[in-house]
């Protein structure tokens, strides 16, 4: 086991990120975007999934699952950070849990074949979990997400070219 892969890949935790109107509002957008994404894929996913070509259709299943366990594990290290913040568990308890999550889902290259088929819902469900991904990562790095240039609300450009860079694994 490579312990420096695995550094890289575990959760850092500190109580002021935790405390942080940038982690609030943090923990607001990826709740509601998990709610979404599963309401999402209850409903209208589901039909638009049946009007899918096979080779769409298998990517879709593919993508869901790795769309839906970047979701949990961002949820769980959002979690984990709140009940940090409000004393639910100790600095060390965090620390335990921390090891089993993960914050390296990845996404289906969009240039393999079929993505263009796949709902357009669905692949902006795709874009804002990695975005959201990125940013957690950005605060678990210590870094304030608010003051992470991919993070400017006041330049929407600049939000779509970092969205794309996000997407498409790009630095």
């Amino acid at each position: 086991m490579n312990n420096n892969a695995d550094h890289k890949n575990t959760i850092q935790f500190s109580s002021r990120k935790a405390a942080s109107p940038a982690f609030t509002k943090l923990y607001s957008e990826g709740m509601a975007l998990v709610e979404e994404t599963a309401a999402y894929l209850e409903t209208e996913g589901r039909e638009e999934a049946k009007k899918l070509s096979r080779v769409a259709a298998t990517l879709y299943a593919a993508e869901s699952m790795r769309l839906t366990t970047r979701l949990m594990q961002l949820a769980s290290w959002l979690l984990l950070q709140r009940a940090l913040n409000s004393g639910e568990m100790s600095e060390d308890q965090v620390r335990s849990e921390k090891d089993k999550i993960r914050l390296d889902t990845n996404s289906s290259n969009k240039d393999v074949t079929a993505w263009n088929e796949l709902p357009e819902k669905f692949t902006d469900l795709v874009r804002r979990s990695l975005r959201l991904q990125a940013r957690v990562r950005t605060m678990d790095d210590g870094k304030d997400v608010s003051e992470d240039p991919s993070y400017s609300q006041d330049n929407p450009v600049l939000n779509q070219v970092n969205l794309l860079k996000t997407a498409f694994g790009s630095n």
